[in-house]
């Protein structure tokens, strides 16, 4: 699941930055001739926001690295950004992620219809879920244009975690405004409601064991001695702090640089309950086709992740933008990564943009990462969470902007400013792949 909200979630907020960060280029600029002070945001803007995503691999962290990684995901978000007044703005937006998984609803592979098997996704109730978010940010700049900060403050819940959010940033521009200097922070409190894979719960502090009526139904062949690994977690809570530095610099008429430094610090239950782990040296045991967990995954309680990154944007004319960007990410479980993309869009007309790109990725695997039965049963920390495996992906990616600066065309009050739609196709060395559908559609109330 995290790898599709990460994908999901960007490439969402890539159509609505798009938008409004260019909106606010447009609109921050310093007061005017005759001591006129130009709003920093003339009129209240609605976007409406949606992605479709699907994937599918045969790396389930679920059940133990193995079996369908299928899952689809629709993703309907809304954003209001009103003007307060002529320097602050407040933004509010919400969304909902409904999912269905193949994956997840191998939780319990054995409260559906069918024959209980990795590969087959079960019918049950853990077959899918809504995620759903809201967030608020309150912006204030200064008469000049030059000093802006901000607060924000966000919720989201789902079936399995709720999660508190609150963060601010602070930017500076100097030099007539051809450099920036951000500082911004954000704080999450997350608590777990943990679900564990159906046959450990019978061995969890009130289980009953073999006597459980999951084992009284079904028959354990293979091992019929089966004795699991297994100790619920005590500690619900995990709490992120992120710090980040962004320094951007216009360095000529045509080419513009950025760099960025994030750091993030997590700690408490950092692992995912219902993710199982199957030993190398402990004799395998099934109920009808499907595996019984020997344990689930164990990582440590504490992560520091560090990232440094870099863009340069080049105009080479009135048609055609070149987008690169390079990050390096290095964390105290052994992941190191790059990041490489290139984006050119290729502007035709006054309304019409087109976005091709590409994206490189590769990251080293985490220390405690195994595949299916490579884990020891003496271990202190596993996984085979294939989103912490060596690997390399590739992403490409075409999308196309309209934008009426004039907003001529209306719906009721509203007035259409622009439209984005993306598609974008990701591919693993390890056999994931995925597509993604996006649209934006941002609307003016005059």
């Amino acid at each position: 699941m995290q790898l599709k909200y990460q994908i999901s979630i960007l490439a969402i907020l890539g159509i609505f930055n798009v938008h409004f960060l260019t909106a606010q280029q447009e609109e921050n600029n310093s007061v005017g001739v005759e001591g006129y002070k130009k709003r920093v945001l003339e009129n209240t803007e609605i976007d409406f926001l949606s992605s479709y995503y699907s994937q599918e691999g045969n790396n389930a962290a679920v059940s133990g690295g193995t079996g369908t990684e299928e899952l689809t995901d629709f993703t309907p978000t809304i954003v209001v950004s009103i003007p307060l007044n002529a320097d602050d703005v407040l933004t509010i937006d919400a969304g909902i992620s409904a999912y269905t998984s193949a994956s997840s609803s191998n939780i319990d592979p054995f409260d559906g219809s069918g024959q209980a098997d990795p590969f087959t996704a079960s019918s049950g109730a853990s077959s899918g879920d809504t995620w759903a978010n809201i967030n608020g940010t309150y912006s204030h700049s200064s008469n000049d244009r030059n000093t802006i900060w901000t607060a924000n403050a966000s919720l989201a819940s789902e079936y399995d975690y709720f999660s508190v959010g609150f963060g601010g940033s602070f930017t500076k521009l100097f030099n007539e405004k051809n450099t920036e200097l951000t500082l911004h922070t954000k704080i999450y409190l997350d608590t777990w409601k943990p679900i564990y894979p159906i046959e450990l719960r019978a061995f969890g502090e009130n289980g009953a064991g073999l006597n459980d009526a999951l084992f009284q139904r079904n028959s354990i062949t293979g091992n019929p001695n089966y004795s699991p690994q297994f100790n619920e977690f005590t500690d619900k809570g995990r709490n992120s702090y992120a710090l980040g530095l962004n320094f951007s610099q216009i360095l000529s008429e045509r080419l513009q640089g950025s760099l960025a430094v994030d750091v993030v610090s997590q700690n408490g239950l950092l692992s995912t309950p219902f993710q199982r782990i199957y030993f190398a040296d402990v004799a395998d045991s099934f109920i009808q086709d499907f595996q019984l967990a020997d344990a689930i995954e164990q990582l440590p309680d504490t992560r520091f992740k560090v990232a440094v990154g870099g863009r340069l944007n080049y105009y080479l004319n009135e048609t055609f933008v070149l987008r690169g960007y390079y990050r390096f990410y290095n964390d105290d479980w052994g992941i190191q990564s790059h990041t490489a993309s290139l984006e050119m869009p290729i502007k035709l007309g006054s309304k019409f943009t087109l976005y091709p790109s590409y994206r490189y990725y590769t990251q080293t695997a985490a220390n405690y990462f195994a595949g299916y039965e490579m884990h020891q049963s003496e271990e202190q920390f596993f996984t085979s969470d294939y989103d912490l495996s060596e690997f390399n992906a590739n992403q490409f990616g075409f999308g196309v902007n309209y934008t009426d600066i004039f907003t001529k065309f209306n719906i009721w009050s509203l007035h259409l400013k622009s439209i984005d739609l993306r598609y974008l196709y990701y591919e693993r060395n390890s056999g994931l792949n995925s597509g993604l559908v996006s649209l934006g559609v941002n609307f003016v109330i005059p």
